[in-house]
């Protein structure tokens, strides 16, 4: 088999003088692009830093930024070097599709992770109550919220339904208002019942005086006159505060003779003429 070298170094040299400068245009574009790149992710580090963005958010936008620049980068040098690149963005756009049909669900949990970790409609800590679920929140990821029950159960509950659906946050305001609601006999002093409830109130160092304590008649009910109590206190305290407040009233009531009646109903009997 003989060999014609000189032919092949022809063909060397026309691949060489066609494709040469495109493929060097391709590679310098490519470490020029790589280097821009970096530098604008830096600068998004950078911008993150000095701003009050979860690091779980800067995590995910720093990656998915560098990702998705470095594809585009890579597409583009390939077109330089005169790869046809138009059917392999087709193939991707197709993929890219298909993914995203496939994973709705999925994506809309992303973006409301994306709209939690940007708006901040809570945080972690927080006490929260949302789709029929209430709990502290134990961490905020990019597809799932999860959430710690009182008794310690932990619940995971899909991002997209809870960014868009309603929610109480418990914790979002330093001050919270305790309503507790008392019932006492007809027969009973109403003014010294709430002068008993207006003492009490006073001596808890954890009730707010400003705003002042409300203490009314709420409504003449079937079997008792019914007392509303309205207090302000912080957040953390409201808990304590309505438990403690409802056992003081009742042993003190008990004290002064202050009852709380039972649900009764009178029946008055006629006799009739014989």
């Amino acid at each position: 088999m003989n060999i014609d070298v000189a032919q092949i170094l022809q063909q060397i040299t026309t691949l060489a003088t066609t494709h040469g400068l495109k493929l060097l245009s391709a590679a310098v574009a490519l470490w020029i692009g790589w280097k821009i790149v970096n530098i604008l992710c830096k600068g998004l580090h950078k911008w993150f830093q000095k701003t009050d963005y979860d690091e779980a958010l800067e995590t995910f936008i720093h990656s998915l930024a560098s990702t998705g620049l470095k594809v585009l980068l890579i597409i583009t040098c390939a077109g330089i070097a005169g790869f046809p690149t138009t059917s392999l963005v087709a193939v991707l756009g197709a993929a890219g599709l298909a993914v995203g049909l496939a994973l709705s669900g999925t994506l809309q949990n992303f973006a409301g992770g994306v709209l939690i970790l940007m708006l901040k409609p809570f945080k972690v800590g927080d006490f929260i109550e949302t789709q029929g679920h209430s709990g502290k929140v134990r961490s905020i990821q990019i597809f799932n919220t999860v959430i710690n029950t009182g008794d310690n159960k932990r619940i995971i509950l899909p991002n997209g339904p809870v960014a868009t659906g309603s929610l109480i946050n418990y914790s979002a305001e330093p001050e919270r208002r305790v309503d507790l609601l008392f019932g006492i006999s007809y027969d009973d002093d109403i003014d010294q019942a709430k002068s008993t409830l207006l003492t009490l109130i006073k001596a808890d160092p954890r009730i707010h005086q400003d705003p002042e304590p409300l203490i009314a008649v709420k409504e003449l009910a079937d079997s008792s006159v019914n007392l509303v109590v309205r207090v302000w206190a912080d957040s953390s305290d409201y808990w304590g505060i309505f438990f403690d407040l409802t056992e003081q009233v009742k042993k003190t009531f008990d004290e002064k003779g202050i009852s709380f009646p039972y649900p009764q109903t009178d029946i008055h009997l006629h006799k009739g003429e014989a």
